[in-house]
Parts: C-alpha cells; sequence; structure tokens
C-alpha cells in the first residue's frame, strides 16, 4: 500500500511526462539532469512509484516549469495525506481489500466534500454495524465469516472521518427505495432508519431523499460519488461502482457532467428537513425485531 491513492500517482505522472515532453527531453536526460536512474523517471511517471513533493519540485525546476499554479497542483498530488489520516488503521487489512478499494478509502479521507448518490443501500458512512454486516453478506456471498467481519470492521473504521475536528462535508442523495428496503430484517432496518435521522442532523452531513413520486431521474444509471478537495478543484474525482471494479473519473467534462446531475437530483429530491422528517415517519411505523 502506498501513502497516495493510484488514481493520483497516474495523474501526476502523466502530466510529468507531458512536461518533459514539451521539455524535448529524453527520460534519460532527465535522470541526468536531477541525478537519478532513468528508471527512478519511468516508474514515477506510469504511477507505479511515489513521488515526494520535493522529488516533483526538481524534475520541474529541469523542465523549466515556472507556472506557479502547475507547480502547487503537482507537488500537492505528491504530498501525502493529513497526518493521522492515512492508512495506519487499515493497513492490517491490505491482504484483504481491493487496491480500488484502498484508493476509495484514501480519497475518501482526504476529501473536504463528499456528495453521493445512492439507489439501493445506505452510505457506507451513514450505516449501522448490523446493517453493515447484512450488506456485506450479501455482496460477498460465500466468503468465511471472519473475512466479511473483516470488512464490516473496514466499514465502521471509515465513519471515523465524519467525527474527526475537521469532517468533511457529506451530501446524500437517496433514492426512496434505500429506504424502504429491509436489509436485514425489520430490526437492523428500524435501527438504521433513527441512525440515518441522527446523522443527518449533524451540522456537516446534508441527506435527501428522492421519493418514487419525482418519477425518472438522471440517477436511475446508477449510484455514484464526487469528491472534492479543498487545495484543488483538479484533484476532485467522481467514482462510479461496478459489480467487480470501480470507475474513477477525472476529466474536467466528466467532472461537470456529474456536478450537473447531482445538482438536479438535489432539485428533484426532498429538502433536507422534508427528508429528515421522512425517515423519522419511516423509522415511527418500522417494527422492532431482536
Amino acid at each position: 500500500m502506498r501513502n497516495e491513492p493510484a488514481v493520483r500517482r497516474a495523474k501526476l505522472g502523466a502530466e510529468l511526462r507531458r512536461l518533459r515532453g514539451r521539455a524535448g527531453l529524453t527520460s534519460g536526460k532527465a535522470a541526468e539532469l536531477v541525478g537519478w536512474h532513468q528508471s527512478k523517471i519511468s516508474r514515477i511517471e506510469t504511477g507505479t512509484s511515489a513521488a515526494k513533493a520535493a522529488d516533483v519540485a526538481r524534475l520541474l525546476d529541469a523542465y523549466g516549469v515556472t507556472e506557479p499554479g502547475l507547480r502547487t497542483l503537482l507537488e500537492t498530488l505528491a504530498t501525502a495525506p493529513r497526518e493521522g489520516r492515512e492508512d495506519r488503521w487499515w493497513s492490517e487489512y491490505r491482504e484483504l481489500l481491493p487496491a480500488a478499494y484502498r484508493d476509495f478509502i484514501s480519497l475518501e479521507a482526504e476529501a473536504t466534500t463528499v456528495r453521493t448518490l445512492e439507489t439501493s443501500v445506505v452510505p457506507g458512512l451513514l450505516q449501522t454495524r448490523r446493517y453493515a454486516l447484512a450488506v456485506t453478506r450479501a455482496a460477498v456471498a460465500g466468503a468465511a465469516p471472519r473475512e466479511v467481519e473483516s470488512l464490516v470492521e473496514v466499514r465502521i473504521a471509515r465513519q471515523a472521518v465524519l467525527r474527526a475536528a475537521r469532517p468533511p462535508h457529506l451530501h446524500a442523495v437517496l433514492d426512496e427505495a434505500v429506504l424502504r428496503r429491509r436489509v436485514g430484517g425489520p430490526g437492523v432496518m428500524a435501527e438504521q432508519l433513527r441512525h440515518l435521522g441522527r446523522m443527518g442532523a449533524l451540522a456537516h452531513v446534508r441527506v435527501q431523499i428522492l421519493p418514487f413520486s419525482a418519477g425518472e431521474h438522471v440517477g436511475l444509471t446508477g449510484p455514484f460519488v464526487i469528491f472534492s478537495y479543498s487545495r484543488s478543484s483538479d484533484l476532485d474525482v467522481v467514482v462510479v461502482d461496478h459489480l467487480m471494479s470501480s470507475l474513477h473519473l477525472e476529466r474536467k467534462e466528466d467532472l461537470r457532467a456529474y456536478e450537473t446531475a447531482f445538482a438536479s437530483l438535489q432539485a428533484s429530491a426532498l429538502s433536507h428537513e422534508e427528508s429528515l422528517s421522512f425517515i423519522a415517519a419511516l423509522g415511527a411505523g418500522a417494527k422492532e425485531a431482536p
């Protein structure tokens, strides 16, 4: 496991390769200028090795890059995440978690704003343990009980980001189906609805329900998450989940499309206050069970 998500390493490497080409340098000549082996240049450009901010600055000097904004962005891409927010807690699960999930956790841990659309289940950051257990059992059918429990532990540990001194702003739009689906049975669902209401009351959490009465909407194609970062909008990324993998979208046109889609979903959904009332009403009618 590396300190930075692979998506950022790849983005940094591609830009450094472009700037080297703009400077008219081969990888061998670039390595000679900075006193490195050519293989180090190659590993950084392909994203297989992490680069320190100081390494990036050294390369930019060699390539004659003087634009302050560009230098800041690339050095930010190489900067390790905030102290105490990196892989210390999840490193013990490195053999269990796919690389895409490790990247997702890294992106989530560093984001200042998280916008998510969910059409089937409660977002991981807002799940109770029993709800997470039921979802995980269904998602990894056939897995050993210990593996399932470890995945749930990771899910719950991720939620610490919402209790941090400077938590991200979480904006969640949930299809009404998320609330109606009895994941884990009536008791688990009743508990989950109460928890969702409590979390939605936090100042940095905004929940909106997209009711069935809204009809068709842009989110029918599936869930997605937009991670945004205060240091630069050029670091923003959209994550779209598929059954066996995740797709990371970073092009500005892709980001704009998903941001527009999310704004449309928010406009079609109940307000935050109406949504909390809706959740409370469902929770009050949910049957308690052990």
